[in-house]
């Protein structure tokens, strides 16, 4: 059974805190126009995430924030609520 596989048998969503504070910090240092940004985001993952596993991960985070602006999340009370 190759590497690969048994990384994508367990959900996309479960990443742990320190993954995704890994995945922030490689963000900040491989810019959008980096080469090869996510092999070089998934490296600094360590063997935990593929490139594809972090390329999923951002656009899912992308379709999230476009979502939350375009206010089609609502948050619990007092969370997110501007006050005038």
């Amino acid at each position: 059974m190759a590497s690969n596989s048994k990384g994508s048998s367990a959900p996309a969503s479960q990443w742990t805190k320190q993954q995704n504070k890994l995945f922030e910090r490689a963000l900040a240092v491989y810019d959008t126009d980096a080469p090869d940004r996510w092999r070089n985001v998934a490296r600094c993952m360590g063997s935990t995430k593929s490139a594809d596993e972090v390329r999923r991960h951002y656009e899912r985070l992308v379709e999230d924030v476009e979502k939350i602006e375009a206010g089609g999340v609502q948050f619990p009370w007092g969370y997110g609520a501007t006050h005038n």
